[in-house]
C-alpha cells in the first residue's frame, strides 16, 4: 500500500508515521508537510534513511505538488493531518485556519477526484460538536463549533462528507479527543504545563480550571486510524476516545505530583473566549464495528510523557 501523509512532521502525524512504518515495513509512505512552527523535522530523524519513506516540504493547497505526489508514487490512501490546531491562535488570527483547514482540505479532495481508487481519511476533532454538560457525543450528534478553529474543522468535515455523497469518493472522518504524548509542541495544556514547571514557572489555568476533556495517548489514536484505513466503511465517521475524562485542574495536579512539585505552582488567569466546558465522545461505534479499543493506562502514559520532556529539554 502507498500512503500520502499530510502534516506528518507534526505531533500526531509523526507518531502515526513511526507507528505505521514499524507495523507495515512493506508499505510506502510520502510525508507532505509545510513545516510551520509546530512541524518539527526532529520528529522525523529516525525515518530519513528508510527506503520506503520520503519527505516533501510543501502545502496541501498546492494542487500541482499533491497531484505529482499521487501520480509519481501511485498513492492509494491519503491521511490528512495537516491543520492549524490551536484554539488560542485561532482567536487571535483565524485566517490561517480557514486557509489550511478548509481551503487545504478542499484542494486535496479536488485532486483525489482526478484519480481513481484513492481512500481519503480526514483527521478531525471532538471540538466540532461543541460543548455539553452531560452525556456523550455520538457520530450522529449535530455539529456546533464554538471557536474559529473548531468551526474550520467542522467546515472541512462537511466538505469531506459532501465529496462522498456527490462524487462517490471513498472517505472516512475520524474525530478524536485530546491527545498527549512525547514531542507535542508546548502550546497545548499538558506539554505547556510540563515545560513551565520544569522552568520553575507557574502553570496558568483558564477560569476555574474545571473544564473537562477526554484524554487519549497518541499511540492509541494511531492504532485507531490504522483500523479505519484498513476496515473503515466508505462515508462513515468514527469517534475515537479513551473514556479518560479529566478536568484541567486534575491534569495539572497529576503532572505536579509526578514531578514532586507543590500545588501552589498553579495560577488562575481570565478564562479564554468561547471556552467550551466539557467534551466527551461515545467510542462504541469504532469499538464494536472495527474492534478497536484504547490500551494505554492514563497515569502510566502521562508519566512517560512527563519524563520524556524532562529528558529532552532541547527538543524544540
Amino acid at each position: 500500500m502507498n500512503l500520502l501523509i499530510t502534516g506528518g512532521a507534526g505531533f500526531i502525524g509523526s507518531h502515526f508515521l513511526k507507528y505505521m512504518i514499524e507495523k507495515y515495513p512493506f508499505y510506502n509512505f510520502v510525508n507532505l508537510d509545510k513545516l510551520t512552527y509546530s512541524g518539527n523535522e526532529k520528529n522525523l530523524i529516525k525515518l530519513d534513511d528508510l527506503k520506503n519513506y520520503s519527505f516533501i516540504q510543501g502545502e496541501i493547497t498546492d494542487r500541482k505538488i499533491v497531484s505529482d505526489i499521487i501520480r509519481e508514487n501511485e498513492i492509494q490512501v491519503i491521511v490528512n493531518f495537516a491543520a492549524e490546531t490551536h484554539v488560542d491562535r485561532s482567536i487571535i488570527k483565524s485566517s490561517p485556519f480557514i486557509q489550511t483547514n478548509i481551503v487545504g482540505t478542499h484542494q486535496l479532495l479536488e485532486v483525489c477526484c482526478k484519480f481513481n481508487g484513492i481512500k481519503f481519511i480526514q483527521i478531525s476533532t471532538d471540538e466540532v460538536y461543541g460543548s455539553l454538560s452531560n452525556g456523550m457525543f455520538t457520530e450522529y450528534s449535530s455539529l456546533s463549533p464554538n471557536n474559529p478553529y473548531s468551526s474550520s474543522k467542522a467546515g472541512a468535515d462537511l466538505l469531506v462528507k459532501s465529496y462522498y455523497h456527490t462524487f462517490g469518493l471513498d472517505v472516512n472522518i475520524t474525530r478524536c479527543t485530546n491527545n498527549y504524548g512525547p514531542n507535542q509542541y508546548p502550546e497545548k495544556l499538558i506539554p505547556l504545563s510540563i515545560k513551565r514547571i520544569l522552568e520553575g514557572k507557574k502553570v496558568e489555568l483558564y477560569g476555574d480550571g474545571l473544564n473537562v476533556r477526554d484524554w487519549i495517548y497518541v499511540e492509541d489514536h494511531c492504532s485507531a486510524i490504522d483500523k479505519v484505513i484498513h476496515q473503515g466503511v466508505p462515508g462513515e465517521i468514527y469517534n475515537i476516545g479513551a473514556n479518560n475524562e479529566k478536568s484541567n485542574m486534575d491534569i495539572v495536579k497529576t503532572i505536579l505530583d509526578i514531578l514532586e512539585e507543590p500545588i501552589d505552582k498553579i495560577e488562575f488567569i481570565p478564562d479564554r473566549l468561547g471556552h467550551d466546558r466539557r467534551y466527551a465522545l461515545d467510542n462504541s461505534k469504532i469499538q464494536n464495528e472495527l474492534q478497536w479499543a484504547p490500551s494505554y493506562s492514563f497515569y502510566d502514559s502521562l508519566k512517560k510523557t512527563v519524563m520524556w520532556y524532562a529528558n529532552n529539554h532541547n527538543w524544540e
